[in-house]
């Protein structure tokens, strides 16, 4: 593996150095302060901002269509990470926004991509059923043709953002009585629309994800996204996006693996730890060896960097608040907190790190048959 540090240009050293500035700017203490306070992961404010000033449509257009080049699209992701920006939003939001691109019909994309890149439209993930498990297919939301539209019925758990957004990708049930991978439709289904309901649910981690119900909601079939019961082909391209199984440049220029940006939050909350922990032999080897830890888990890319860094972080986080003592436990913001509550919060933040985007069970089995050319897993039950 190649760890040589890019030589930035003139140019490219402007760029970050421009962006850290507006970065700077936008994204004040107030504003970290406010996103750890309700657990949203988004700042209205600090999203019409970037959009306002083209990062956003810099970031989802390809260099060749005006979008950033490889080398500023790496600084702005590690600026963007480094800032402590409350935009994981900006994520699902690009990742709906290819679907729309590549399968939408012409008018959705003039209704939605423009304001979408504007930092206006925002769009969440309508996948998870509350006994479905990580098996998305296992879809029972269903769509019913209703003459020029279609009537939705059903309920979806873990729809994060949906409170700040304006659509919802929802994967639906057209054909009940069709192979769970031939049965699927996909749907851009406007969150302001009767019948739709959002219920807030709160994470171990402190935040905000939510429970949506579709009640016989009618949606115009101009927003469905690819053809009818051919909504897994439109599903895998985004589950790929999510996964951070894509294909990758061969210049070392691409995020390693999905989550990295949780890395920065525990670098930080070990060097937290090490300037107030004890100095003894023993509490050095414990931050060494936890340093190294996350350095192995940094490097490791796609797939088993996924899995690398959740376990990094649920095996360190808790070795870290006990080298800190019990004041550890107080949480940021509080009198007393040691490190001013940083170990705390990335201990919370560990457990649904190897659940967001998949959990680590199904990471496994994909690396156990897609890597390793493993059989499928048998889920019989043991007798």
């Amino acid at each position: 593996m190649d760890f040589s540090r890019v030589e930035l240009s003139e140019e490219d050293q402007a760029f970050r150095d421009d962006l850290r500035s507006f970065l700077k700017e936008i994204v004040t203490d107030e504003v970290i302060a406010r996103d750890r306070q309700t657990g949203e992961n988004f700042d209205e404010g600090v999203h019409l901002a970037l959009g306002e000033a083209g990062y956003l449509a810099s970031d989802f257009k390809d260099e060749t269509d005006g979008g950033f080049s490889r080398v500023r699209r790496r600084v702005w992701t590690l600026e963007i990470g480094r800032a402590h920006t409350p935009w994981f939003h900006w994520g699902t939001t690009a990742m709906v926004l290819r679907a729309v691109q590549r399968f939408g019909t012409e008018a959705l994309k003039e209704e939605v991509i423009p304001k979408a890149l504007a930092g206006q439209y925002r769009l969440c993930l309508g996948y998870t059923e509350p006994e479905g498990g990580s098996d998305v297919a296992t879809c029972k939301t269903r769509a019913v043709r209703d003459g020029n539209g279609w009537i939705i019925n059903g309920s979806k758990m873990f729809t994060s953002n949906a409170q700040n957004a304006q659509y919802v990708f929802l994967i639906t049930n057209t054909d009940p009585d069709a192979p769970k991978h031939q049965s699927l439709t996909m749907f851009l289904v406007p969150l302001d629309s009767p019948g739709v309901e959002i219920q807030p649910l709160r994470t171990v981690d402190g935040d905000r994800t939510n429970i949506t119900y579709y009640s016989d909601v009618r949606v115009d079939d101009r927003y469905r996204i690819g053809e009818v019961n051919g909504g897994w082909a439109v599903l895998r391209e985004a589950l790929n996006d999510e996964h951070g199984t894509i294909d990758r440049g061969d210049d070392g220029l691409d995020k390693i693996a999905a989550m990295t940006e949780h890395l920065l939050l525990l670098a930080e909350a070990i060097d937290g730890v090490a300037a107030t922990a004890p100095t003894d032999d023993a509490a050095k080897y414990r931050l060494g060896r936890s340093i190294a830890r996350m350095e192995a888990a940094a490097s490791t890319p796609g797939m088993f960097g996924r899995v690398a860094i959740a376990e990094t972080m649920r095996d360190v986080t808790p070795d870290l608040m006990d080298l800190l003592g019990t004041a550890s436990a107080l949480p940021v913001g509080t009198e007393g907190a040691a490190d001013d509550g940083r170990a705390e919060y990335i201990f919370r933040l560990a457990g649904p790190t190897g659940i967001y985007g998949g959990t680590l069970e199904v990471f496994r089995n994909m690396i156990a048959q897609h890597s390793l050319g493993l059989g499928r897993p048998a889920y019989a039950p043991a007798r």
